[in-house]
């Protein structure tokens, strides 16, 4: 017996979406506190950079900016202080000074902008910091802290006591006896 006909309109199937790499991420988000702390020092340190006398000191900063996740393994010096490391996510390794560039050029821009006269604090005030703000946002909503630059870089922030290369499992440590 033939099943009965449906004259219902049949629904397209609806599109998968791509797999996300914030989804292929296989570790936990940084605490926001040793980020800020970090995102703190760094921004200080580049502003006493930026002190130096003439454009060599806005150079210094700039540059500082853009290297800095990748002067200790994936470590800026404010990242070194807070305990947290940028790790590429791809190959599980420590960030790089290409990430680092990709990553950081959102904080670069606005720090450029600062450093150009009224015009400067104009855009600033108008892209700058919406942009920084912006950035701030994304680390405290996504669940793992990815924001804009770590998008582009591949990148995300890590406790820096997990090992970069190493597998995570969701497996309980087992403690072992030591005999004395």
């Amino acid at each position: 017996m033939a099943e009965p006909v449906s004259l219902d309109p049949v629904p397209p199937p609806r599109p998968v979406p791509a797999p996300s790499r914030r989804a292929g991420s296989p570790y936990p988000k940084a605490a926001l506190l040793p980020r800020a702390v970090a995102r703190a020092s760094d921004l200080t340190l580049a502003l006493l950079l930026s002190s130096f006398p003439g454009k060599a000191g806005v150079l210094a900063g700039l540059l500082y900016l853009l290297v800095a996740d990748a002067l200790w393994h994936g470590q800026s010096v404010g990242k070194k202080i807070a305990g947290i490391k940028v790790v590429h996510v791809p190959s599980r390794t420590s960030a790089d000074i290409r990430h680092s560039m990709v990553r950081n050029v959102p904080f670069a821009l606005a720090f450029l902008f600062t450093a150009i006269s009224i015009l400067g604090w104009l855009l600033f005030l108008l892209i700058g910091l919406p942009l920084i703000l912006f950035e701030g946002y994304m680390v405290y909503t996504d669940s793992l802290g990815i924001r804009l630059g770590d998008i582009f870089a591949d990148t995300q922030v890590i406790d820096a006591k997990v090992v970069a290369g190493a597998p995570l499992s969701s497996a309980p440590l087992q403690h072992r006896e030591v005999a004395h």
